[in-house]
């Protein structure tokens, strides 16, 4: 049995759209297709799928580009693009990290960063990095181009804003690091090295003129709740803080207080989880506090 009747490849936003509203909802958007090839096989898809609009040919979506300050990475722009970009290593560092540990190498040839947000789902790597970094998301939705909040994008645990059926998602933005920033991604996984984290976390850090104070801060570490989620109140005691050991400590105590994971009969308990809250805030405040402070970043990837 055909798991699609029809294969679309559209050039442009406006093409990939029209389809889409022709099929009445029995259309699917496909990029990488890691996810929803897989569904499609197992059955786990529904309504059926009539068609299939494949938007890796539409011009720009694939792109990153830096523009002062400022990144833009299309949502075709695949894990190992942006894993090698230059610039992206350097300025968005912890992108790069969650971009690295995403599935194994063919995984991350072919699936993208704008597939990873569209699945929904609270555990996804390089989602927990653009919350981090403050990122936008450009849409269309219900036939309206706007950009949106990366939180606003979760609805749910794999519940999307977006309509895959009817929407589309556009691209990202977000500020690049600058003199005295840093970020940093970590994450604990089983041994097997495909599967959904057990628990990620990215930073991003700020520091005060003198290097030694930290200005400003955010924390993401998931999956905590039913969607991605900031660690506001570890947040709001590491802000005007030392950069050191001791509020590094401090911050631990808090976020142990203020998040607690369930259990995932599939990857770890509840207790576990909360105790690798310590080991990855030990692991990723630090070293975003000592690239903030150096200037100088090179992401931790096993390519």
């Amino acid at each position: 049995m055909a798991l699609w009747n029809r294969y679309h490849t559209p050039a442009t936003v406006d093409d990939a759209l029209s389809l889409l509203e022709k099929y009445h909802g029995a259309a699917q958007i496909v990029a990488g297709g890691t996810d929803l090839i897989l569904d499609l096989q197992q059955g786990n898809h529904h309504p059926p799928v009539e068609a299939l609009i494949d938007i890796t040919r539409i011009g720009g979506m694939d792109g990153i580009m830096l523009d002062g300050d400022v990144f833009t990475i299309g949502a075709n722009a695949t894990h190992a693009r942006i894993v090698r970009h230059p610039d992206i290593r350097r300025r968005a560092t912890c992108l790069a990290e969650s971009c690295g540990v995403v599935g194994g190498p063919q995984v991350r040839n072919v699936g993208t960063l704008g597939g990873n947000v569209a699945h929904a789902l609270p555990a996804g790597d390089g989602t927990t990095s653009l919350v981090a970094l403050d990122a936008e998301a450009e849409i269309v939705k219900d036939g309206v181009r706007r950009w949106v909040h990366i939180l606003e994008m979760y609805k749910g645990p794999g519940q999307s804003l977006l309509n895959s059926a009817q929407d589309l998602l556009i691209r990202f933005r977000f500020n690049a690091c600058t003199a005295g920033q840093g970020t940093a991604f970590n994450r604990i996984m089983r041994p097997q090295g495909v599967a959904l984290p057990i628990l990620g976390c990215a930073v991003w850090v700020q520091l005060a003129d003198d290097r030694q104070t930290i200005d400003d801060v955010r924390l993401c570490i998931g999956p905590v709740a039913k969607t991605p989620t900031r660690a506001r109140e570890t947040e709001s005691v590491l802000r005007g803080s030392p950069a050191t050991e001791d509020s590094v400590r401090r911050a631990v105590a808090v976020a142990l207080e203020e998040l607690h994971p369930r259990t995932s009969k599939f990857r770890a308990t509840a207790e576990y989880r909360q105790m690798m809250i310590d080991v990855l805030l030990r692991r990723t405040l630090p070293k975003a506090i000592e690239r903030a402070k150096t200037g100088e970043a090179e992401p931790e990837i096993n390519e």
